[in-house]
């Protein structure tokens, strides 16, 4: 029995017409108002999103960090490594190539989103060190690692995912399951880019050196440290983010379990992210006992290490998609000649 369609319409054998009593298209003038209110309402949404986003970026400084030429560069720099990743994501795209634009949007999305997971964040941690200090309590490795894993893992992924739902999601161009790793990836970035900037920035002013007499040489040498850092740091939000996308692509063909599959993709993508910030420091120490690398080299070992495990696990999910989709079209038409499905609140 389809239990999308009400028994009416199912018992009908299409002679009747069943406008407003069972089924609905835009027919009158009021259809149309509704219909042009809904959209309207749709937009103002996005925009009032987009808007609270770009000034909680202002306010915290993320726009001079991006405008300022030095700090611009070293971000550049620290963004290589993410950019890589997100570039092959994109490559191992069997089906129709995403549009430039689509990708400049999204990336641009997830710098304005990433705004959201530090305010949170920040105010969690606040509200953790409170509750810690009326109960003299400390808070300790162990509640750093609560702090990983039930907020900054599933705030900064969720944010992420926002930035591709914002827009990309419903958009034409988003027509395979495949395509929400490809945007999911562009939003880590974007991610990752902002987030770099900011370290960056922060970690310079901590060190003490004035930035605006301060000459592009002398800040690009004193940022070295942080920016290599942050290169290596970036190719993760990458990472979570395709694969939290993944799974908004395929709920996006899949309505019927659409909550449960973007809240599965959520979790692994938060327990990725969160097992990483709690073991970096941890496994960098371990390399740096058994090799006797330094600080930088040892966290680079163990963030390659890490990386690279996750990172089989995605490209192992597209080579799946990607094998099916070349047998699928073997014996029938391609993936491009079904339109996708739409879904609730999408335009």
């Amino acid at each position: 029995m389809d239990q999308r369609r009400d028994p009416v319409e199912r018992a009908s054998d299409g002679s009747t017409d069943l406008y407003d009593i069972a089924t609905w298209e835009e027919r009158t003038s009021v259809d149309g108002l509704a219909v042009a209110l809904y959209r309207l309402l749709v937009a103002s949404t996005r925009a009032m999103v987009i808007l609270t986003a770009l000034f909680i970026l202002v306010g915290i400084g993320g726009l001079s960090a991006i405008t300022d030429p030095q700090i611009g560069a070293l971000t550049l720099l620290s963004a290589l490594p993410a950019l890589a990743l997100a570039g092959y994501v994109y490559y191992t795209d069997v089906t129709d190539s995403e549009p430039l634009s689509m990708l400049v949007v999204t990336f641009l999305l997830g710098v304005l989103t990433a705004t959201f997971a530090a305010i949170v964040n920040s105010l969690m941690n606040n509200v953790g060190q409170t509750i810690a200090s009326e109960l003299s309590l400390s808070i300790g490795f162990f509640g750093s690692i609560l702090f990983f894993f039930l907020v900054v893992g599933p705030v900064e992924e969720t944010v992420k995912l926002l930035a591709v739902r914002l827009y990309a999601y419903s958009h034409s161009s988003f027509n395979a399951v495949v395509d929400g790793a490809v945007y999911g990836a562009m939003a880590g970035l974007g991610f990752a880019t902002i987030e770099n900037a900011l370290y960056i920035t922060r970690n310079l002013m901590a060190s003490g050196l004035d930035l605006g007499t301060a000459g592009g040489v002398g800040i690009i040498g004193a940022g070295g440290t942080i920016t290599a850092v942050r290169a290596l740091a970036g190719p993760g939000h990458v990472i979570y983010s395709a694969i939290a996308g993944y799974y908004l692509g395929l709920a996006k063909f899949n309505k019927q379990n659409a909550g449960p599959i973007v809240i599965k993709g959520l979790i692994l993508a938060s327990l990725v992210h969160a097992t990483y910030n709690s073991t970096v420091g941890i496994g960098a120490a371990i390399v740096s006992s058994l090799t006797g690398f330094g600080a930088l080299p040892s966290f680079l070992v163990y963030v390659l290490i890490y990386d690279g495990i996750f990172g089989l696990y995605l490209i192992g999910k597209i080579r799946r998609y990607s094998t099916a989709y070349h047998e699928a079209n073997e014996t029938g038409p391609p993936a491009s000649a079904f339109p996708s499905e739409s879904t609730e609140f999408e335009d």
